[in-house]
């Protein structure tokens, strides 16, 4: 083992190393570490409304409570059945309603608000729900792509903007964030999520949840947020939505669960729970989540949401009975309002006089529900003020959906400095997106269709005003029509560079878009190919809402941006980046396959016993695939290059006793800007845990920062790292928080690849 000794298990309760595995698995647990930053978050403990509710709820009847638990939907459908509008006017006249999903608009939201305050006999508000997911009127980039930024700014930029949009239009509530952590490409909501990374999505759920929800959710312009979806949405077996999950208790609370825990430490409001089953278990009847670590363990003090139908579904599923008995399930399990699907609301009372669920468990989950209507006003302040409703995107919307989709672009390739373009001379705009609006996303709804956005070719047009400029679609965005690919090459032959627009629709991403090829539709392929058998430069932009593969086209291209879906304000960005207004500096949230062949394939991997070696035939690899990513996490280039130096330690060793009390070790880098001009990058921070109770990822993102650096210009970005971060959950149920002793490598670099490092050890 050379000079890596076996870790060992750190006791909480005496603070005492015991040694070897035997003692481990008698040691006492450890607390968990200290929350991370972020807002206090709402618990059980009596409120500033606990006297209020408490008093409302004693004049309520069982019917009136049963009510509170009921969200229908409007004529918007998100699932099968469609709209519920007509039984939610009559609920909400008779109080038997406590929320409303896809409804929107000032005047809309009032009238059916006024039923509920005005004609019913209590008079409680209701909730609207909407899934603002990037944006409402403004577009942002799909949150994927938001998290390529690697800045937490961006999210929050998404988040202020459709909050005020949304609330002032009647909406309460946003199903958002996403936080599913996947490594299955093909799922279509790996378009609504962060990727890959835990660290990375724990930091973006904290930060978004945030700016939803403000320090004030009576505020006009904050929402409340809703994290989704517990648990383990993203491990979907094949990628297929609604799909199995099986899953250890460690990779459980190591890999899916930090970013609900950051988000419930940024105060989040609301819990969604998931479509999958977990370990046999429909997520929405899974009370381990729901309660015992949710409620119980994180002392959460919000409501959970069943997702659209998912109560009623644990029959399909073949764990209900039937409507009755998935009531039953799903409410003792922790879900506390009904989406769409009726069953708590019908069979309540029924199960109270059986006795199969109580009525403690009832006035907790309605408690939990006037406790957010409360928080929002909604009893002071039920109405939207029609007069303010903002009724479209504005000048600093699109200003800030701009910049936004700026700094989510990843430069994947620049050979010879194809990129940036000259603004003169002659340029051929080609592709089946060239000039599309569909650049919005996945969940940019109905209400978003009627504000345009702004198309590649456009914004090249305005962007490069002396510049002649040319147009052909050459094949179209399904790749079937491919009569136009020999005019875009002879528009290439003719022309100074040619940029090649190419990708997905946004149809093709998001829920129930699952993909088992993830190379470019049909023949858009051969447009490429057409354009690199011309010998003229040219560039491709890349548009979609999960990782492709390249491995066709890559090797012929000079130049791939990687655009995602960008929003309304995409075109504009897109241009900036590809003129040099713009540098670019997103990196990589997720790895990208060169084939479908290699998924799962994603940088916090295991070791494996016999990992790839070349030089020996019985290890890890493929016999007709060269080993690794096409592109691995945290990749993405820049218009200038810099040096990220070593990583250096405050302290060589360190007491795990320490760690625990909350000692910190810190970390340096420096980093430089090598080149001739102004650019961003991200210096990230990785650990690896050398040899431990349970084997741990060979590379864990701990730290990232993204700086900005003039020509020659150098910074020292500092990190800490503490007990959360060294540390790693066990695989007791019960919330096993382990620091063991030995050797902790830390590296440093612009990417998961980073070789720089040094060795922390922990005593």
């Amino acid at each position: 083992m050379n000079d890596v000794r076996r870790r060992t298990v750190l006791a909480a309760a005496g603070g005492t190393a015991v040694a070897g595995k035997a003692a481990a698995a008698h040691a006492q647990d450890q607390a968990p570490p200290a929350p991370s930053a972020g807002r206090a978050r709402p618990g059980r403990e009596p409120g500033p409304y606990e006297t209020r509710i408490q008093a409302l709820m004693a004049r309520m009847s069982i019917d009136e409570k049963l009510g509170q638990l009921q969200k229908l939907a409007w004529t918007g459908a998100t699932g099968p059945g469609g709209g519920q509008t007509a039984a939610a006017e009559k609920a909400a006249r008779r109080g038997g309603l406590g929320s409303v999903l896809n409804i929107y608009g000032a005047r809309t939201t009032n009238s059916l608000q006024r039923m509920a305050v005005e004609e019913s006999r209590l008079g409680i508000p209701l909730i609207f729900g909407l899934d603002v997911i990037h944006g409402m009127w403004t577009t942002f980039p799909i949150p994927l792509g938001q998290a390529a930024a690697f800045d937490p700014a961006v999210a929050e930029w998404d988040a202020e903007v459709s909050a005020r949009e949304a609330r002032s239009n009647g909406v309460h509530w946003t199903f958002s964030p996403m936080m599913d952590v996947t490594h299955e490409p093909r799922w279509g909501r790996i378009a609504e999520g962060d990727g890959e990374d835990p660290y990375l999505a724990a930091r973006l759920a904290a930060a978004k949840t945030h700016a939803y929800q403000g320090d004030d959710l009576r505020s006009r312009r904050h929402l409340a947020a809703c994290a989704k979806h517990m648990i383990a949405y993203g491990g979907v077996e094949g990628g297929r939505d609604y799909n199995t999950v099986d899953v250890s208790e460690a990779r459980l609370r190591n890999f899916y669960l930090p970013p609900f825990r950051a988000a419930l430490d940024a105060g989040v409001a609301t819990v969604m729970a998931s479509f999958n089953t977990v370990s046999g278990v429909p997520a929405h009847g899974y009370r381990h989540a729901l309660t015992e670590i949710l409620k119980e363990e994180w002392d959460f003090g919000g409501f959970v949401v069943s997702d659209y139908n998912g109560v009623q579904e644990m029959i399909v599923h073949g764990y209900a009975a039937d409507r009755s008995d998935a009531a039953r399930l799903a409410f003792n399990a922790g879900i506390d309002m009904e989406m769409a699907s009726t069953t708590i609301n019908e069979y309540g009372k029924r199960l109270l006089r059986r006795g199969e669920i109580t009525s403690e468990r009832l006035d907790d989950a309605v408690a939990r529900i006037l406790r957010l209507k409360f928080r929002l006003g909604l009893f002071e302040h039920p109405y939207a003020n029609e007069d303010a409703a903002i009724a479209g995107p504005t000048k600093a919307s699109r200003a800030a959906a701009r910049e936004a989709a700026g700094r989510t672009m990843v430069l994947l390739k620049n050979e010879e400095s194809t990129l940036p373009l000259d603004r003169s001379g002659s340029i051929a705009v080609v592709g089946p997106f060239a000039d599309s609006t569909d650049l919005r996303g996945s969940w940019a709804g109905s209400w978003a269709e009627k504000f345009r956005p702004v198309t590649v070719l456009d914004a090249v047009k305005d962007a490069a005003p002396k510049a002649e400029i040319s147009h052909v679609e050459g094949v179209d965005a399904a790749g079937r029509n491919t009569r136009g690919i020999a005019r875009a090459a002879s528009a290439a032959r003719a022309t100074d560079v040619t940029v090649v627009v190419v990708g997905e629709t946004a149809t093709l991403s998001g829920e129930a878009s699952v993909r088992s090829d993830l190379g470019l539709p049909g023949r858009q392929e051969r447009l490429i190919s057409a354009i690199a058998d011309t010998g003229a430069p040219f560039v491709v932009v890349l548009l979609s809402g999960r990782p492709l593969t390249m491995e066709g086209w890559l090797d012929r291209t000079p130049a791939v941006l990687q655009a995602w879906h960008p929003g309304i304000e995409g075109g504009n960005a897109i241009a900036d980046v590809l003129f040099g207004t713009v540098n670019p500096g997103g990196k990589l949230p997720v790895t990208f396959p060169r084939r479908v062949g290699q998924i799962p394939i994603y940088y916090n991997h295991e070791n494996t016993g016999r990992p790839y070696d070349p030089a020996n035939h019985y290890t890890s690899g493929y016999l007709d695939l060269a080993h690794g990513p096409q592109f691995p996490f945290g990749h993405g280039l820049s218009y200038t290059t810099f040096d990220i130096g070593e990583p250096r330690l405050s302290v060589s060793r360190v007491r795990a006793e320490a760690l625990r009390k909350g000692d910190t070790v810190e970390v340096a880098v420096t980093v430089r800007n090598t080149g001739r001009r102004r650019g961003d990058e991200v210096v990230q921070l990785y650990i690896r845990d050398l040899v431990a109770s349970i084997v741990q990822p060979v590379r864990r993102l701990s730290g990232f920062r993204r700086v900005s650096l003039g020509a020659g210009k150098a910074t020292t970005v500092r990190f800490r790292l503490s007990a959360e971060e060294l540390g790693f959950w066990s695989q007791d149920p019960h919330g096993r928080f382990l620091l063991q002793k030995g050797e902790i490598r830390v590296f440093a670099g612009n990417s998961s690849l980073a070789k720089r490092g040094r060795t922390l050890t922990i005593t």
